[in-house]
């Protein structure tokens, strides 16, 4: 491979793995913002509470090579954060992944970190579930449909207060969920929170409130030009992502698949 086509491969394939991260922490609070119309700004810290608890489990579970130890991991954290979002324990020692996540995979014309091929999967998988959950569900078309016209939900015999504490939850897991899976790419810190809020906002503001499919486009782009820049041109940070940030909003104010009306 040239230095060029490997470099542009590195970036699709880091970029890609840190859109699943900002995708699976940005959708729940992309569909609560625009079911219930307000602004969580502590929906980072349901991020940073998955990323504690997963760095608390994994340590205890360090040397386990078995698959079904990492999902069981995974699910505990959706279920925990999702059911309590207030609580977070001491849960402060490093992450340590089992010894088979640790390594690379080898495609033949390049090797990939095994951890974030892993993190790509499983982000893919889970887009697809929310996907099918969200369109294909009787909850889901509840949910679109207090999203485009509260008052005419609650006419039609939605309870939308129970369906507002199931979306928080629901966002609120994904969040502590995606943490877990990108502690990898975005370092869990005291700080973690307020340090990539900025990011998770971004998201949900190019994609569009109340959107799926929305965030996730959103995320793609912001995950894979964040990637580029900061590779390509360090020194500048992530200036060129505010300012791309900016080029879209002002072309679509309410985002890429935000409603026009």
């Amino acid at each position: 491979m040239t230095d060029t086509l490997a470099a542009a491969v590195s970036i699709l394939f880091h970029g890609t793995a840190l859109a699943m991260v900002l995708y699976l922490i940005s959708v729940g609070l992309s569909v609560t913002m625009g079911l219930m119309g307000f602004v969580n700004l502590a929906h980072g810290v349901f991020a940073m509470l998955g990323g504690y608890i997963v760095a608390g489990l994994m340590s205890r579970l360090y040397g386990a090579d078995d698959l079904d130890q990492v999902l069981l991991t995974m699910g505990l954290i959706f279920m925990s954060v999702a059911g309590a979002t207030y609580f977070c324990g001491p849960l402060t020692q490093p992450m340590h992944p089992p010894r088979w996540l640790s390594g690379e995979v080898d495609l033949g014309f390049r090797s990939f970190p095994a951890f974030r091929s892993f993190l790509i999967l499983c982000g893919a998988a889970l887009v697809t579930l929310l996907w099918l959950g969200l369109e294909r569900s009787r909850v889901g078309v509840q949910i679109r449909a207090a999203v485009d016209n509260l008052r005419m939900a609650q006419s039609v015999g939605i309870n939308t207060s129970r369906l507002f504490t199931l979306t928080f939850a629901l966002g609120s897991g994904l969040a502590g969920l995606g943490g877990a899976l990108g502690a990898d790419l975005l370092a869990i810190e005291p700080t973690y929170a307020l340090e990539n809020l900025v990011y998770f906002l971004i998201v949900v503001a190019v994609g569009g409130l109340g959107s799926i499919r929305g965030p996730f486009v959103a995320a793609l782009v912001i995950g894979i030009a964040d990637t580029g820049f900061k590779y390509l041109l360090p020194e500048l940070g992530a200036f060129f992502i505010y300012a791309l940030t900016m080029v879209i909003l002002l072309w679509r104010p309410r985002g890429l698949f935000g409603r026009t009306a």
